[in-house]
């Protein structure tokens, strides 16, 4: 079985189910070492999300903001929101593990793990929405991961931005969630609390397999990790190093963020 091609045609199958069917196939295959890697594939270029057939995609402004934590269409909402975040992440572990060629072995099992892992998470939630009589499709969604995507098409900066900017602005926000969950600890709250809790666990390592590759590819070009991390993603999300954020820094120290870093990024002057 060809590895890229066979791959391509997972990240290309825009119906969830679909998807996630032939990509525990090719999963297995990878795994029992029954794929090749033809290194003369060219890499397609999307000019549109894989969902983009069956939800409604608008801007980020105009989606309603994230406040109701108690009504069951509040819940909905939240879940549908987390819901959108890891099936787009889905697409952007098989990107990374598709686009680049002629990496060590490791870095491909890498980023199929986390696909696995990110499908995972999003069968929980979907199942968190059926609960609630909901289904992935109920409410708009932006395509802002998506075009994170698009803006890096090269190694190094899509390690960066990815993995190492949005995954890890996802370990700073979880907690805030669970923090307002914790404060309506009905039966679902509680489920939706499990859930996250794997979610925000399993993340760090994904931010860290992001980590060591950027540091990777820092080293092979010669070039200094922190001044090159600042620079680039102030390139792909101009003043993200001007705002002073308010940072997991438990969760990205283990994930490979330097002191320095964060001190950087945060308000707070320490790193402890």
């Amino acid at each position: 079985m060809d590895y890229f091609n066979t791959l391509e045609e997972v990240l290309l199958t825009n119906e969830p189910q679909n998807k996630i069917e032939k990509f525990k196939f090719f999963y297995q295959k990878f795994l029992n070492n029954e794929t090749f890697f033809d290194n003369s594939y060219e890499p397609y270029v999307f000019d549109k999300p894989s969902y983009a057939t069956f939800l409604e995609i608008v801007k980020p402004t105009e989606l309603p903001p994230i406040k109701n934590f108690k009504s069951i269409e509040g819940k909905k909402y939240l879940v549908h929101t987390i819901l959108h975040i890891e099936y787009s992440a889905i697409d952007l572990a098989l990107d990374a593990a598709l686009r680049f060629k002629n990496m060590p072995i490791q870095y491909y099992k890498d980023w199929l793990e986390v696909a696995d892992d990110e499908i995972r998470h999003f069968l929980m939630l979907e199942n968190l929405l059926t609960e609630l009589n909901g289904v992935y499709g109920d409410f708009p969604v932006h395509k802002n991961l998506f075009e994170a995507m698009e803006a890096t098409p090269e190694f190094l900066r899509r390690m960066a931005a990815v993995p190492r900017y949005l995954e890890a602005n996802g370990l700073d926000q979880n907690p805030k969630i669970m923090e307002k969950l914790n404060s309506n600890r009905d039966e679902f709250n509680m489920k939706f609390l499990e859930v996250l809790n794997i979610i925000l666990k399993e993340e760090v390592d994904h931010v860290k397999k992001g980590d060591i590759w950027f540091k990777y590819e820092c080293e092979r070009l010669n070039l200094e990790p922190e001044t090159t991390y600042m620079k680039i993603i102030e390139e792909v999300f101009p003043g993200s190093t001007k705002r002073k954020m308010d940072l997991n820094f438990d969760a990205r120290k283990q994930a490979g963020f330097s002191c320095n870093e964060l001190k950087k990024l945060s308000k707070k002057e320490d790193c402890n």
